[in-house]
């Protein structure tokens, strides 16, 4: 049976329903996770949790050690990841508390460590990475949102920012005419490290605000707190369904 790790995002620091066995804190040789590893189980089965951000939320986007979170996983045991991701919506169709799947992803980030490939090399190595998510894993996902009930997108453009802060209006329509459904931090470079790894990816992103422009107000985060509060009892649901089917 696939053992598989979720890496929680915003608002999911702590997986409800995760019996705990074991927390692991390993060394890697890229330093330290960014939090615990938390082995147990979730749904009827093994299950590996770690906290994108730490517990308690407390690393920005771009200072996460995304090296390390992967290769502690894969060192734990994981061979299928699944990622939880707060974003913003650019496709109008994506509003507040939709879930999305996404199947491609655009990288806007810049000064992040990207790869395990560097340094004193045997030879070099180019990853095919033309689709940056395990299509296996997003159909399982996707049954599993489909069985929830939840309104959800099947497909959808991911675009990575720098971050820690919001984009600009401009920034915003470029991506859109970019083809950017949605906007977060996060999706990069974790997704290609997996690939690196050969670990199985895929993430289920939960829209918590109108990206900067689509809305006549400012982008407040009550605001966002408030659609985590209400839209990450949904993201439960599916990643229960998802295991115990």
């Amino acid at each position: 049976m696939t053992v598989y790790a979720i890496i929680g995002g915003t608002g999911l620091t702590q997986l409800e329903g995760l019996t705990m066995k074991a927390l692991l804190n390993p060394e890697t040789p890229y330093g330290a996770p960014s939090a615990g590893i938390v082995q147990g189980d979730y749904a009827g089965r093994d299950l590996l949790f770690l906290a994108r951000h730490g517990h308690p939320h407390r690393i920005p986007p771009h200072q996460v050690n995304y090296r390390a979170n992967l290769w502690a996983l894969k060192q734990a045991g994981a061979q299928a990841v699944v990622a939880v991701n707060a974003v913003g919506g650019i496709n109008a169709a994506m509003g507040t508390g939709h879930l999305v799947v996404p199947h491609q992803l655009i990288d806007y980030t810049h000064g992040r460590t990207d790869t395990f490939f560097e340094g004193e090399l045997d030879h070099v190595t180019h990853i095919d990475f033309s689709h940056p998510y395990d299509e296996a894993l997003r159909q399982k996902l996707l049954t599993a949102l489909a069985a929830t009930g939840h309104a959800h997108s099947d497909h959808g453009v991911y675009g990575c920012t720098q971050g820690p802060r919001l984009e600009t209006v401009a920034e915003i329509a470029r991506m859109e005419r970019d083809g950017c459904d949605l906007v977060g931090m996060t999706g990069m470079p974790e997704a290609v490290l997996a690939r690196e790894l050969d670990l199985p990816y895929a993430c289920i992103s939960l829209v918590v605000n109108p990206a900067a422009g689509k809305s006549s107000g400012v982008i407040t985060m009550a605001e966002i707190e408030a659609a985590l509060a209400d839209g990450i009892g949904k993201v439960r649901e599916v990643l229960v369904r998802l295991f115990k089917a």
